[in-house]
């Protein structure tokens, strides 16, 4: 099911696979469903939950090696896995150890995978703290951003659109957890324009009327992730926000950064950038009053674009193929 919708774990692996294939590297998109996993040297699993348990099994048991992309919430620690433990044990005893929680098949995969990848240290500590894996096994590699987000432009939005001044831009699926109503009840008494790109499941489409119910609030829809458009939204704006309940490495805060953007999202992530704070502001996601504070002085007193630009130089998809292909090899001349 993974490519039935578009968000950053779909332009993850799509991007990663992009770079890889630009290095002297034979890389595929396996189709389990056409192909064993064993005409493979090494298995890359993104994400280690929604049943992908199943796969690193699988090839544990077919003697592959695997690398695994946690994308965890770093709100993992040593008491909500202690809660888990005790739901997972109960449950057990409940159903004779015929059911399974969602934690014990995310342990599994963690455990049974040889190398497992973290996007920051905040990561990296709630697989340590809250499932236990390694520190030896695990590998931080952050997420990229695209070259042509360093070269955005926000004319092309500005002539598609008529928005001439300040605009506040978020980025992402359209839900409750995303909090977007959130944003434009914080921000009501100001006059800022509130642009929305992302598209609303059918059981949010209520949620999303009540949010365009805001004279204040465009939506923009579903926008491709290479839509010129929506590189040159992230130009235009003067802060990008994204106070959702949780995220773990959101790419729509990369890309705006890349493109000089400003942001201010939820402090529940797995993003660190050391020397950011000119930049970018982390605040609890249900504090209105921090979001619509801080908003208002990125909108007054923007930061330098440049700047801004210099804290993701480094984070291109080509730096991070690199790195994972380094990976790749430490497994295959293991085995």
């Amino acid at each position: 099911m993974l490519f039935q919708r578009e968000g950053g774990l779909q332009v993850q692996v799509r991007s990663t696979i992009e770079a890889l294939r630009q290095l002297p590297l034979d890389v595929a998109l396996v189709d389990p469903n056409r192909e064993r996993l064993d005409s493979f040297d090494v298995i890359h699993v993104f994400s280690a939950i929604n049943g992908n348990y199943r796969v690193v099994e699988l090839a544990q048991e077919m003697g592959v090696p695997v690398v695994l992309s946690a994308l965890l919430s770093p709100g993992w620690n040593r008491h909500t896995a202690l809660r888990a433990r005790i739901a997972e044990r109960l449950t057990g005893r409940l159903t004779q150890w015929s059911v399974q929680t969602s934690y014990a098949q995310t342990k599994r995969a963690l455990q049974l995978a040889q190398l497992v990848v973290a996007l920051g240290p905040a990561e990296q500590t709630a697989l340590i703290e809250g499932f236990k894996v390694d520190p030896s096994r695990i590998r931080l590699l952050p997420n990229g951003v695209g070259e042509h987000f360093f070269r955005a432009e926000g004319y092309l939005f500005r002539s598609r659109t008529g928005i001439a001044g300040p605009f506040v831009l978020m980025v992402g699926s359209i839900s409750p957890y995303k909090n977007q109503l959130g944003l434009v009840r914080a921000l009501a008494r100001l006059d800022l324009p509130v642009v929305l790109a992302g598209q609303a499941q059918r059981q949010h489409q209520d949620y999303l009327q009540q949010v365009l119910q805001s004279p204040r609030v465009h939506w923009l829809g579903q926008l491709d992730h290479r839509d010129p458009l929506l590189v040159s939204a992230y130009a235009a704006a003067s802060v990008l926000a994204l106070p959702s309940q949780g995220e773990v490495y959101p790419l729509c805060v990369l890309e705006a950064l890349a493109a000089g953007t400003p942001v201010v999202m939820t402090d529940e992530s797995a993003l660190s950038l050391p020397g950011s704070d000119f930049a970018l502001k982390q605040l609890r996601w249900n504090d209105t009053a921090a979001l619509c504070r801080e908003i208002q002085q990125f909108v007054a007193a923007p930061p330098r674009r440049q700047e801004v630009t210099a804290l993701v130089q480094a984070f291109t998809w080509q730096r991070v193929a690199l790195r994972i292909a380094d990976c790749y090899r430490e497994l295959a001349d293991a085995v």
